[in-house]
């Protein structure tokens, strides 16, 4: 089975162009389904794959509600479902057991977003006289996440020469591997400008180093968001995505077009962005007011 899970992740990264990250999850996913299976269903690594029905299966997602969040639930139950969907298109198997099996109802969650003035006062960072590089790249990578509404994963394979400094742009390689081209705001380039040349303005490579010297991690970025928005009394639930989420939240209240914004967060259907849209009950009320004809208050004569 383990031979089967491999094939599987092989065609994921070389015919769908999934990103190591995802590759890990369904890797996690999967390997978890397969010792349930051993552990409490009496499998053995001998068993063919065709051996697992739907009742394994549900017993699975079952055993999961008192320890994992419907979201969780839901993302196995979607590794389980596409590999057996791959494996029945394979002719391994005749019939996928796990297409019948509904998802869990998930609560739609958004993470926290900053408000205009606090997502300022993270982003204000005191240089001090010391040069200190990591402030410089702490700094930078603030400023990119905030600027272009760049993904941690995103921002993570980043590297010096998909900055174009004379277009005030950036290529970003999301999903999938596709690309986009995102406009980078002027803080956000003087920011990576200082940080580069404080380390003797590197040409090529990995943009954003850790303190070995080698590409930063996803978990690292994490940590040095956490790590300012706790500094500035922002509480501890900021993250990566909290950036990005006042990002767009913050150009569509804005007046910006869904359809730029969609373009600039790298989502392939309009109802992802959409979710991020915060506009306030007030902001709703007056564009209504002021664009409905049947809400236009009556002037006095």
């Amino acid at each position: 089975m383990g031979l089967l899970i491999e094939d599987f992740i092989s065609y994921l990264y070389y015919q769908k162009g999934y990103s190591p990250n995802t590759l890990k999850a369904y890797r996690v996913d999967l390997r978890d389904f397969f010792s349930f299976l051993v552990n409490k269903c009496g499998f053995s690594e001998k068993d063919t794959i065709d051996k697992v029905s739907i009742y394994e299966i549900r017993s699975f997602i079952g055993s999961m509600y008192k320890s994992y969040k419907k979201t969780t639930i839901s993302r196995k139950l979607s590794s389980i479902r596409s590999f057996f969907n791959f494996l029945e298109k394979k002719s391994v198997i005749k019939k996928n057991p796990a297409w019948n099996i509904s998802f869990p109802k998930t609560e739609k969650y958004l993470p926290r977003r900053l408000n205009v003035d606090d997502a300022l006062k993270i982003l204000d960072i005191e240089e001090d006289d010391s040069g200190d590089w990591k402030l410089l790249r702490d700094k930078a990578i603030l400023e990119l996440l905030y600027s272009c509404g760049i993904r941690a994963s995103e921002l993570v394979s980043l590297n010096i020469e998909d900055i174009d400094m004379h277009e005030n742009v950036i290529k970003i390689r999301g999903k999938g591997d596709k690309e986009r081209i995102v406009p980078m705001g002027r803080y956000a380039l003087e920011a990576i400008k200082k940080y580069l040349s404080a380390l003797s303005n590197k040409k090529r490579g990995a943009l954003f180093l850790n303190r070995s010297g080698k590409r930063i991690s996803d978990r690292s970025i994490r940590r040095i968001v956490k790590k300012y928005a706790i500094k500035k009394g922002l509480g501890w639930d900021i993250s990566p995505h909290s950036l990005r989420h006042s990002f767009a939240t913050h150009l569509l209240e804005g007046g910006a077009n869904i359809r730029v914004v969609q373009e600039m967060l790298g989502h392939v259907n309009l109802s992802t962005t959409q979710r991020y849209t915060h506009l306030t009950l007030d902001k709703l009320m007056q564009v209504y007011n002021r664009s409905h004809p049947r809400a236009k208050e009556k002037r006095d004569e």
